[in-house]
């Protein structure tokens, strides 16, 4: 049997006993090793499911080793727990915004932060069957709940068994990690392992990094009523992002009360009897700040450790296992995918990657990850979501580009929902009709982007798009009209001189 540890989870209430009944229970029993594995997969996040359980409906023998939790970051402390906290911090929104819409919303309606939390932990527990040990044993998989360790050339230990095979697949994911900020080892701070367990809201909040966890967290409990300071190093906020379309972002943000502090200079960080005490220099200005929380949303450190990966020739560095185009590690026989080896750390890339592995290690496969098109989105209000090239990557590339923009504000589903900051700004090859990249700013982009991603996957140019009939209203019509942008450019002034010409001899 495996030994159960104290739940980090907290409160230790039914949901939580719930998920964890499911993706670690106590007592579960690993089953006798088989003779030798198709596959032998360590890690059970998105990237270790997805892989095991491809493997085994294609009639593979696979071994799934999970040391913590079933689900990995996704379901536990990331994409699960923190779309449920944005979706209730965007009905508060809602509620507040409800007078522009003729709608009499009684005053000093507040969230119940208890409530907010409550239901967040309950969604999870709900989901979590999926993700479950059970279901998987069920599904054909061969569960072992322990720390997994290469100890031979083909040969894994888990939980004092030995498990054989022809391949290995390294999904261990990555973790939250501590920058090197004065002060921060002195205090207690939460990351998105840990801020799923709060209860209370906080009447002060801190956050240190306005990249997508920062932002998203930031705006929510603003929206709940927390006073909150968001510290980030680099002047505004998702600098990775297009400018103009943080910039809208950053504007909503500040509309909803967070508190920016950009350019951050100097951070330092103390312990306080009352809290966290915060000081740093913004725009030339000082700031000494004293929260109840601060949550810490930079940095990410990969799960090498206790792998046994010198033993078996694994190369990895500060950065994750090293792997090349087909997800092969420096050890042919041994393959990795999703978080421990990609600069993509998102659930979606980890699932596609580890389709490639499942094809590249049992079917002698030349499947590449480079040609995975890969968007992703922040869940913002509005939110952000990506697909292919920025401007500055394609300029920085040699790759002219014609830019065509579509402003939310004339689109009547937008007018009409009160939501017309944001815009679809489409990238295509110079002269050509082939899309290389596209932002969408928009109350739900990351639904929207995946007719863009898709147009790339398929080569459809902006000419199809324009000639797609779209249903009317609906904010997807920003897209269909970037077509129409792209159509008037081939409308060149001896184009539309042959038209009058032919259309005057009709006459």
């Amino acid at each position: 049997m495996t030994e159960q540890t104290s739940p980090p989870v907290l409160p230790w209430d039914a949901h939580n006993q719930k998920l964890v009944s499911n993706v670690h229970p106590t007592g579960w029993k690993n089953p006798t090793p088989a003779p030798r594995y198709n596959l032998v997969v360590i890690g059970a996040g998105t990237a270790g499911l997805v892989t095991a359980v491809g493997a085994a409906g294609l009639g593979a023998k696979v071994a799934l080793i999970e040391k913590h939790f079933m689900g990995g970051d996704c379901l536990n402390v990331g994409c699960v727990p923190s779309k449920a906290i944005i979706r209730a911090a965007r009905a508060v929104a809602a509620v507040r915004e409800a007078g522009e819409f003729g709608v009499n919303v009684p005053p000093g309606t507040t969230a119940n932060f208890g409530s907010v939390m409550e239901r967040m932990r309950r969604l999870r527990a709900d989901i979590s069957p999926h993700d479950s040990a059970q279901r998987f044993s069920e599904l054909g998989v061969d569960v072992l709940l322990g720390a997994g360790k290469f100890t031979g050339p083909d040969t894994i230990e888990v939980g004092g068994q030995t498990l054989r095979f022809a391949k290995a697949v390294i999904a261990t994911g990555a973790r939250a990690a501590a920058p090197p900020i004065p002060g921060l080892k002195d205090v207690p701070y939460l990351t998105n392992e840990t801020l799923f367990s709060l209860t209370e809201l906080p009447k002060r909040l801190g956050i240190i990094g306005a990249g997508p966890i920062g932002c998203e967290m930031a705006q929510s409990f603003a929206r709940f009523g927390s006073e909150v300071f968001l510290v980030e190093a680099e002047h505004g906020i998702l600098p990775r992002e297009d400018r103009d379309a943080s910039e809208i972002v950053r504007t909503a943000m500040e509309r909803d009360g967070v508190k920016l502090l950009c350019c951050g200079k100097d951070l330092k960080l103390a312990k306080d009897p009352s809290g966290v005490r915060l000081q740093v220099g913004s725009h030339g200005q000082g700031y000494d700040v004293l929260v109840d929380q601060l949550l810490v949303a930079v940095g990410r450190a990969p799960n090498v450790e206790g792998l046994g990966l010198e033993t078996v020739g694994v190369e990895f560095d500060k950065k994750g296992v090293k792997v090349n185009d087909r997800l092969q590690t420096s050890n042919p026989r041994i393959y990795a995918c999703g978080d421990i080896c990609s600069p993509y750390q998102f659930t979606h890339a980890a699932d596609f990657m580890a389709r490639i592995v499942i094809q590249n290690a049992l079917f002698k496969g030349r499947a590449k990850a480079s040609s995975l098109i890969i968007p992703w989105a922040t869940y913002t209000s509005p939110e952000i979501a990506h697909v292919g090239l920025y401007e500055k990557d394609a300029k920085a590339q040699g790759i002219e580009v014609d830019t065509f923009t579509q402003e939310l504000s004339k689109v009547d589903r937008a007018i009409l929902d009160g939501e017309t900051e944001g815009f679809v700004r489409v990238h295509v090859r110079k002269g050509r009709d082939e899309i290389v990249g596209a932002t969408v700013v928009a109350a739900h982009a990351g639904d929207l982007i995946g007719e863009l991603t898709l147009a790339m996957k398929g080569k459809l140019g902006l000419k199809t798009i324009g000639a797609t009939i779209h249903p009317y209203p609906t904010q997807a019509e920003a897209i269909r009209r970037t077509g129409d942008l792209y159509n008037r450019t081939r409308l060149t002034p001896f184009v539309k001189n042959l038209m009058q010409r032919w259309l005057a001899w009709q006459r």
